[in-house]
């Protein structure tokens, strides 16, 4: 049985049948018992489960980050909201200098089953801080696994799937989809794999790769493209950041010899280089034109007057896949 429901909802429900199932599982964040969250991602949850399980934090995130490791340290899988990813700074420490670092540094001896959940990305109308797209910061990271749903069904079966991984996640939640379509979702739990990007649909062309919000206008580009010029796309949600699912972006090169990234985040250093290099190194003898970027500009997210002309939109989309065809 399935119904529908929007990211938000998906996400609430990976978490209430988690915390039903396993009582090693805890909430942690700001807001997020009697509030039920900056999004409401929680709400509900503190009267099912109690504020012992559903914990409101003080305002901290390197208190509730070295909190929620000593707590996967000794038994507990702790699940933490950060209300926005851009508040992750004063925890950064935590998370790349203990988090993830533990099972290598007690050569296995020790795991930190923990999640991060954190709102991302541009198109809400936020302050720069509430709107930053900065997940290279952490797909730098050994150790940390980064994840990125871009539709309910996805996001249910990724949390459920990072809430059972032994090792730290970063589960990243595009803000801009949290309550912009529904989807089907079974009402029982499932797993999505991470690591495991997944072909929207085939083509022959060229591939697009894309992953969170992007992958909207990126799916509405490539209609009016397969319209308009009879060209036959393939499009790749990445799901997860790191480690990055080599096999499928090689395979997929390989086939079409031709490539467009897009995504939010700022053009430097950005994800989209990582994957530039992985197909030069891998299936440069396939491309037929040089792999293009349509990405965030290298500046701060600016003001919500004009936010949408810092995105990618549907237009640089479609003329990054008619210069890339055409070159």
């Amino acid at each position: 049985m399935s119904r529908k429901l929007t990211m938000i909802q998906a996400i609430t429900d990976a978490m209430d049948q988690k915390l039903q199932q396993d009582p090693r599982i805890i909430l942690m964040g700001e807001d997020i018992g009697v509030n039920g969250g900056v999004f409401r991602a929680t709400d509900g949850l503190i009267e099912k489960y109690g504020e012992n399980r559903v914990v409101d934090t003080p305002l901290a995130e390197s208190g509730i980050i070295g909190s929620a490791i000593g707590l996967a340290l000794n038994g507990m899988i702790p699940v933490v909201e950060i209300q926005f990813l851009a508040f992750i700074y004063p925890g950064f420490e935590q998370l790349v200098s203990h988090a993830s670092r533990i099972r290598y540094r007690t050569r296995g001896q020790f795991e930190v089953p923990l999640v991060i959940r954190t709102p991302y990305g541009a198109g809400i109308r936020g302050p720069e801080l509430h709107s930053e797209s900065v997940e290279t910061f952490f797909a730098h990271t050994p150790g940390l696994k980064v994840v990125a749903p871009s539709n309910p069904f996805d996001a249910k079966g990724l949390l459920i799937s990072a809430i059972e991984d032994p090792d730290p996640i970063l589960f990243l939640e595009p803000t801009k989809l949290y309550r912009a379509f529904k989807d089907e979702v079974p009402e029982d739990m499932y797993h999505v794999p991470i690591g495991k990007a997944k072909v929207i649909q085939t083509g022959s062309d060229i591939t697009i790769f894309a992953w969170g919000s992007m992958l909207r206008e990126t799916s509405q580009a490539v209609k009016w493209i397969e319209k308009d010029t009879g060209w036959s796309c393939e499009v790749v949600d990445l799901r997860t950041l790191y480690p990055l699912d080599r096999d499928t972006i090689i395979e997929s090169v390989k086939k079409t010899g031709r490539a467009v990234i897009i995504h939010e985040a700022h053009k430097t250093a950005g994800l989209g280089a990582e994957i530039i290099s992985t197909i030069n190194d891998e299936a440069l003898i396939y491309l037929k034109a040089p792999v293009k970027r349509i990405t965030g500009f290298d500046i701060p997210v600016p003001s919500f007057t004009v936010e949408d002309d810092y995105l990618p939109t549907v237009g640089r989309i479609k003329k990054g896949i008619i210069d890339t065809v055409t070159f």
